[in-house]
């Protein structure tokens, strides 16, 4: 009886101490994929192009209407132009989505999970996160701000860190107006 009385009280203890350092997870609101959508913008010497890619999956997580996180995954296969059409849009389109570039038979999503999520205003917040493309992970800090049921994320990044290669002076040289730059622009406004 003791024994009993005295393994009772432990396994007590311990579930006490336990959920005293548990972190809550906060409210987490699922992206609304289809009320959301992504804006890519790339770079050349001779000028730019730009296009629309779907969110397949996400959330985005709140303690007190203050964000503290957020996965999204994304479509790589939706990828779209929308400043081109007819002919020239299907060539951006297949190029973007061949191994030139992302590989979207390989590698059909690239996800962003936050690590860090500091207030910067009243509804702005500087996120750091893992971003993968091509089953390359990297670190990318951004803003986003949040309205209501709204955000709005805007996104730099630099390609070569994913081996994304095709056109990049980072890899090869002589490309002259055939160049492309580096890092291209997403603004995300997303709806949950």
């Amino acid at each position: 009886m003791k024994k009993t009385i005295k393994n009772l009280a432990i396994v007590v203890l311990v579930t006490f101490f336990a959920s005293s350092f548990t972190v809550v997870d906060g409210d987490k609101k699922e992206i609304k994929t289809e009320k959301s959508k992504v804006v890519w913008k790339g770079y050349k010497v001779t000028g730019s192009h730009e296009g629309l890619i779907n969110i397949k999956a996400g959330s985005l997580v709140f303690n007190n209407d203050k964000l503290i996180g957020g996965e999204i995954t994304i479509d790589m296969a939706s990828i779209a132009v929308t400043d081109l059409q007819g002919e020239y849009q299907g060539k951006l389109e297949g190029h973007l989505k061949s191994d030139d570039f992302f590989g979207v038979e390989k590698h059909p999503i690239s996800k962003l999970k936050f690590t860090e999520v500091k207030a910067t205003g009243k509804n702005a917040y500087e996120v750091t996160g893992d971003l993968t493309i091509k089953n390359k992970t990297n670190p990318i800090t951004f803003v986003i701000s949040v309205y209501g049921n709204k955000a709005t994320a805007n996104l730099k990044i630099d390609r070569s860190k994913f081996d994304v290669r095709y056109g990049s002076t980072s890899f090869f040289d002589n490309l002259k107006d055939k160049a492309i730059y580096d890092e291209f622009d997403l603004v995300a406004d997303l709806e949950f």
